[in-house]
C-alpha cells in the first residue's frame, strides 16, 4: 500500500499539489538482512541542484524525532545515534527515487520514518510515514520445523495405533468365536501373527527413524 496526497487546503482554497510522494505504508524486516525503505517522488520541475531529500526517525511510543538521511546533490548519512554507518543511498533522483536502505537491522530499529522531498519551486507536499517491523527470521524457521516434526511423528504414529487396535479387534472377536467352539489354533495361524507383530514393529521403528533425522536437521540449522 502506499501514502498519497494530491492537494492542500490553504485559506478555504484548494490547491492541487505540484510534488507528490509515496511510500510503503507497511516494511517488514528480517533482524541482520539489509532493508530497503522505498520512496518516489513527482514533480512538475525539473531536478536541479537545489532537490532535497530528508529521512527522519521516530522510536515507538516516542514524539522525538531524529534525522537519519538527508540529500543535496550529495549524500549525507547520519553520523550520530543508532543508525550511524547503516544508512546507504538506494535510490535516483533523475528517476523519482528517493529510497534509502539499513544494513544490519535490529528489533531497536521498529518505528516509523518519513521520507520528505523538496525540487523548488515545488515545495508544497505530503509526507508519507512508513511502519517498519522488525523480526527475527529463525523463529519462524523454528516454528515450521516444529510443526514438520509433528505432523511427520504423529501421523505415523496414528496409523501405528490403528493398525493395533484394529489387530486387537480381531485378536478378541477370533478369541471369542475359538473359546465357545474349543478350537486349538494352528502353527500357521501362529506365523501369521509373529508376522503381524514384526510388521508394525518395524513401523514403530521407522517413525522413531524419521523423528531422529528431522531432529538432526533442526540441530544442524542452528
Amino acid at each position: 500500500s502506499h501514502l498519497t496526497c494530491t492537494g492542500r487546503l490553504s485559506r478555504g482554497v484548494y490547491t492541487a499539489l505540484s510534488l507528490e510522494i509515496k511510500a510503503d505504508a507497511h516494511v517488514r524486516g528480517y533482524v541482520g538482512e539489509k532493508i530497503k525503505l522505498k520512496c518516489t517522488f513527482r514533480s512538475t520541475s525539473s531536478i536541479t541542484d537545489k532537490l532535497t531529500i530528508d529521512w527522519t526517525y521516530r522510536p515507538p511510543s516516542s514524539s522525538r524525532t531524529e534525522s537519519i538521511f538527508h540529500y543535496q546533490s550529495f549524500q549525507y548519512p547520519t553520523t550520530a545515534g543508532t543508525f550511524r554507518d547503516r544508512i546507504s543511498w538506494a535510490g535516483d533522483v533523475y528517476r523519482g527515487d528517493a529510497s534509502i536502505s539499513i544494513s544490519n537491522p535490529t528489533l531497536k530499529d521498529n518505528g516509523t520514518f518519513s521520507c520528505a522531498v523538496k525540487n523548488p519551486p515545488d515545495v508544497h507536499h505530503n509526507i508519507p510515514v512508513t511502519e517498519l517491523t522488525v523480526t527475527e527470521r529463525g523463529f519462524g524457521i523454528m516454528l515450521s520445523s516444529v510443526a514438520l516434526l509433528s505432523v511427520l511423528v504423529f501421523v505415523p504414529s496414528a496409523v501405528v495405533v490403528v493398525l493395533l487396535l484394529v489387530r486387537m479387534g480381531r485378536k478378541s472377536a477370533g478369541l471369542k468365536k475359538r473359546n465357545k467352539s474349543g478350537y486349538k489354533k494352528s502353527s500357521i495361524e501362529v506365523s501369521d501373527d509373529t508376522d503381524q507383530e514384526e510388521a508394525d514393529d518395524c513401523m514403530a521403528r521407522l517413525c522413531v527413524r524419521c523423528a531422529e533425522c528431522l531432529d538432526s536437521d533442526y540441530e544442524e540449522t542452528y
